[in-house]
């Protein structure tokens, strides 16, 4: 079971730095320049903090006959390796869309599951490359980036390319302004969420591919983020006592 906390060895919360530190990751020893640690000084490396949940969600949408992706996503959060918050969350976006995709007929006349299985380790190649905390070091949250990496490659964009180098970076622009307009702090599970609704509506409108939504996204993470927006996340779940 997944703690409240954000740190993974003692579940304090991280703590932001302006500028980068030296860091040596508790788990593979390596040192790295960071701008986070946990209040105690833990450092995880995102390779160390995403490996066992980017292998979940591989093993999760390469089998998946799911068509929502939303509910692709959902399932594959319960795991105990996706957490709260981080880098896993680069790769989980597109992968979901990916699976849906083809499970929508995006890949029928492009190389069908083998197609599909490529297309899935590359967004683990490419997703695992945008680090965490870009949302706000960077000002450009992985989960929207995640949505246009999806476009690239089954649009099969490169820098070179014409119309399919247009329709990445419109779905990225379109996912980050929607994760810009609910505000922050950073929500991976929110930020996630609204990325692949807006991917959804973007693929119908430019590819053609419909993929299915639940009639509403009902978030169940709110206990495990000290940074709930709570009433005013559009996905937050009034609790029992709070109705009382």
């Amino acid at each position: 079971m997944r703690n409240e906390g954000a740190c993974l060895v003692c579940g304090k919360p991280i703590v932001y730095y302006e500028k980068a530190e030296k860091m040596e990751c508790v788990m593979c020893h390596g040192e790295f320049e960071s701008h986070a640690s946990c209040e105690d000084g833990h450092y995880v490396c995102d390779d160390c903090h995403a490996k066992r949940g980017i292998q979940a969600i591989m093993e999760g949408c390469r089998t998946s006959g799911e068509k929502n992706p939303l509910v692709l996503m959902q399932l594959l959060m319960e795991d105990p390796y996706i957490y709260m918050h981080g880098p896993e969350h680069h790769v989980m976006v597109g992968a979901v869309l990916l699976t849906a995709y083809k499970n929508c007929g995006g890949f029928e006349n492009c190389g069908g599951q083998s197609a599909f299985e490529e297309a899935l380790e590359e967004m683990k190649a490419r997703g695992s490359e945008y680090p965490g905390g870009a949302c706000g070091l960077w000002g450009c949250c992985g989960a929207a980036v995640s949505t246009g990496i999806f476009m690239s490659i089954v649009t099969k964009a490169t820098p070179l390319t014409g119309n399919s180098w247009k329709l990445s970076n419109q779905m990225t622009s379109r996912a980050l302004g929607a994760l810009a307009e609910l505000g922050g702090p950073r929500c991976c599970k929110r930020d996630s969420f609204t990325a692949v609704k807006e991917a959804v509506h973007f693929v119908k409108e430019k590819l053609g591919v419909e993929m299915e939504l639940p009639e509403k996204i009902a978030c169940d993470f709110s206990n495990e983020n000290r940074q709930c927006l709570k009433k005013h996340c559009p996905y937050y779940t009034i609790t029992q006592s709070e109705n009382q």
